[in-house]
């Protein structure tokens, strides 16, 4: 086909239609992969897949089977995405263009954390710290105790110490500050954690499902560091590999290859 001739077939309206589509679903898939939620997608397609072939194909066994597919799908959809969906829309609410942005702006003291979360652990001393990113926590920040301090290695490790009073609940930051200590969070229903894993860590991956915050976790039975981000958990953590996991989700805003429970 000619030059010409696919300006006829194509104006700048499709262009712009089909650019608009390409960068919604380039987005939706950034949000789901690596998820469990890219597991049910496949399993969806392949559902519709095999729809497909029984239509096609004129098999009746399989049409009876699968008639109902169409009616349920969305309805299933719905219910089994509904924290994606959440963040989808709380994702758009923030900016409209997602990938298109500019990356978002690191907390200079990353590093403070990385510091505290392997100081507790050599000591056994169970933490919970929540970062805020783009989505606010003022919900969560309201529910504890709040403080408004200058973030630094020795406040957090006075708040975590066992005889002090704010060392329950998590301790929210937002850029430099310590916003609020002793705060509740949702806990998460996923059956995928380990039950060996506690109160903190169900607490460190709700808040991940429910909002773009990278949560910090020090077992208080173990010693070990794990870290929740995007509806995830990644486990067994030293200080070197908190200090990459902060950078690639903090600075690069990246998802790593990390390693699930």
């Amino acid at each position: 086909m000619s030059l010409e001739a696919l300006r006829e077939y194509l104006t700048w309206r499709d262009v712009i239609d089909i650019l608009v589509v390409a960068v919604i679903i380039y987005n939706l898939l950034l949000l789901v992969r690596r998820t469990r939620a890219m597991q049910m997608l496949l399993g969806i397609a392949f559902l519709a897949l095999l729809y497909g072939i029984s239509r096609l194909g004129d098999l009746p066994a399989l049409q009876s089977l699968l008639g109902d597919l169409p009616i349920l799908l969305p309805v299933a959809v719905i219910v089994l995405f509904q924290s994606e969906i959440r963040r989808v829309l709380a994702s758009f609410g923030r900016n409209p263009f997602w990938g298109m942005s500019k990356q978002q702006k690191v907390a200079p003291t990353f590093d403070d954390v990385a510091l505290t979360a392997s100081t507790l652990a050599s000591r056994k001393i169970g933490a919970l710290l929540v970062i805020e990113r783009e989505e606010g926590l003022r919900d969560f920040v309201e529910n504890g105790i709040s403080l408004d301090a200058v973030l630094s290695f020795d406040l957090l490790i006075s708040i975590f110490h066992p005889s002090s009073p704010l060392h329950d609940g998590a301790v929210i930051l937002q850029d430099d500050r310590v916003a609020a200590a002793a705060c509740f969070l949702p806990l998460t229903n996923s059956s995928e954690l380990s039950l060996e894993y506690g109160t903190r860590h169900r607490a460190a991956l709700g808040i991940a499902e429910e909002t773009d915050a990278v949560a910090v976790v020090v077992s208080e039975e173990t010693g070990k560091i794990s870290i929740a981000v995007e509806g995830r958990m990644i486990t067994d953590l030293d200080a070197k590999d908190l200090r990459n996991e902060l950078y690639l989700h903090l600075v690069t805003n990246l998802y790593p290859q990390g390693r699930r429970t």
